[in-house]
């Protein structure tokens, strides 16, 4: 299964999540394969620094043929996480084709659901060629016990895509592990932090295997905002 956190503006949290993702499904005993598409490289940038290696393996790819050449290497492993490039179309769409699940993560501020516009456009001309390819929102860093934290959901609902139930908040231990290397898994596996991001792992394989009830052509019910029917 092919995952790849996407999103034209930059700033949302992608490197972020799909480091933790990855590194959660890791340590589940998957075999992982972490595609840094970014040519700013951050996510590779985090894994010189990294110590332990969790069956996680991570590789740079920022290019526009990725969906051509990652077939090959996807082999070898349960899973790949892509994190995706900010503000490259070519490179954002062969991610695109290259997946089965297209995540947009998405901060609580109305600018950043404004320009979700931006990837969704490039996800709906790929989906052409990706008759199954599933896509969801998640919302990243999360100010916790807000307003706007709350109505992201509803905003969200005019894209008519599912919304992920799970959500990551803002929060410190994001930054200082990311120095280190390290996840907040490896910090503390009880923090707050962490379970949320095997609160989104866990959700996210939920999708995988339910694939069939979510996808960019498919419509939320009226009050529905999550990808799995509970």
């Amino acid at each position: 299964m092919i995952i790849s956190f996407l999103n034209q503006k930059g700033g949302v949290g992608k490197t972020t999540l799909a480091i933790h993702i990855a590194a959660a499904l890791a340590k589940q005993g998957n075999r992982l394969l972490l595609v840094d598409a970014d040519p700013q490289g951050s996510a590779l940038d985090w894994s010189e620094a990294r110590e332990e290696t969790n069956q996680l393996t991570i590789i740079a790819l920022p290019k526009k043929t990725l969906h051509k050449e990652l077939p090959s290497l996807a082999n070898d492993f349960d899973h790949v996480i892509i994190d995706g490039p900010p503000r490259l179309y070519d490179v954002a769409r062969s991610a695109i084709l290259a997946s089965d699940l297209v995540i947009i993560p998405i901060q609580p501020s109305p600018y950043d659901v404004w320009s979700a516009h931006e990837i969704i456009d490039i996800v709906e001309e790929a989906s052409v060629f990706k008759e199954h390819l599933i896509t969801v929102f998640v919302v990243n860093r999360k100010i916790v016990n807000t307003a706007i934290g709350r109505d992201v959901f509803k905003a969200l609902q005019y894209y008519k895509l599912p919304v992920l139930k799970s959500t990551v908040s803002q929060r410190v231990a994001f930054a200082e592990t990311a120095a280190q290397g390290k996840t907040v898994m490896d910090q503390d596996m009880e923090s707050l932090a962490s379970k949320e991001i095997i609160a989104l792992a866990n959700e996210i394989m939920e999708v995988i295997n339910h694939g069939k009830n979510s996808g960019i052509r498919n419509q939320p019910t009226e009050g529905e905002v999550t990808a799995v029917k509970s």
